[in-house]
């Protein structure tokens, strides 16, 4: 098989649930991916440094909101802790939302929000620039990820790719770039491909995931291998990473990864 295109990741909360996370973390670098993680707050991260696993994305708070003068005051406090988190395993990109994600309810924002008013983008702006100061000080990189508000996200103020690249673009800070999903992306808003070509430098890594079912590429409706020839085309050089379930086996849904974003 020809090489990948690019660095390729996978996510742990997302394959080989049924094991102890230290050997999931151990099975996807073996096979050769970076790693990303969600909740950063349960783990054991020297634990998790020992295995010497290459990094590419973490939650970058823990709490707070972009929309909110407060909740970016919350967010830009426990961001800092994200960077400490990020420091013991070395991970480079940590990843943020308009709004603060309750997992307990399947990604919902706990407050969700119907209109996303004037005030809420000054407020966003705000918070992303204080980030961005904080990124560029510390060798790390805050990653704004677009969500879908029709299946996995409703009610999520910034959510659209649309408002993540202009948020990012208006901001313009190298701490700051996008987490451009194209799961949420196809969901939302479709034309992947011209996407692709607007967000061009602003877009700090890329996750994917097939539609319908967010597993890997093959099983649903995108033309994968051409959206990584658009990326490939745009001057995208970063990670790919792999957000999805497996449709069956891990290892073959990995591969099919893979192959997708390979020459």
């Amino acid at each position: 098989m020809a090489p990948p295109m690019f660095p390729l990741a996978v996510t742990t909360e997302m394959f080989w649930l049924d094991v102890p996370y230290l050997e999931r973390v151990r099975r996807i670098a073996d096979l050769g991916f970076q790693v990303e993680m969600w909740d950063w707050t349960t783990k054991d991260l020297p634990a998790i440094a020992a295995l010497g696993a290459t990094w590419s994305t973490m939650t970058g708070y823990v709490h707070g909101d972009l929309y909110d003068a407060e909740g970016g005051n919350v967010m830009v406090e426990t961001a800092k802790l994200a960077i400490e988190a990020a420091k013991v395993i070395g991970c480079p990109r940590l990843v943020v939302h308009g709004a603060e994600l309750d997992g307990s309810r399947n990604g919902l924002p706990f407050r969700p929000q119907s209109v996303t008013t004037g005030q809420m983008w000054l407020n966003a702006y705000r918070t992303l620039e204080r980030l961005a100061q904080l990124g560029e000080e510390n060798g790390v990189v805050f990653c704004l990820e677009n969500l879908n508000l029709h299946v996995d996200h409703v009610g999520t103020p910034f959510g659209t790719a649309e408002d993540t690249m202009t948020l990012v673009g208006t901001l313009d800070r190298p701490g700051v770039r996008m987490l451009l999903d194209l799961y949420h992306a196809q969901i939302g808003e479709g034309n992947l491909i011209e996407l692709v070509r607007k967000a061009g430098r602003l877009i700090g890594e890329v996750q994917v995931a097939d539609v319908p079912g967010r597993m890997e590429p093959g099983t649903g409706e995108v033309n994968w291998p051409a959206v990584a020839r658009a990326l490939k085309d745009s001057g995208y050089s970063g990670v790919v990473g792999l957000e999805a379930k497996a449709s069956g086996d891990p290892m073959v849904a990995m591969e099919a990864f893979r192959a997708a974003f390979s020459e």
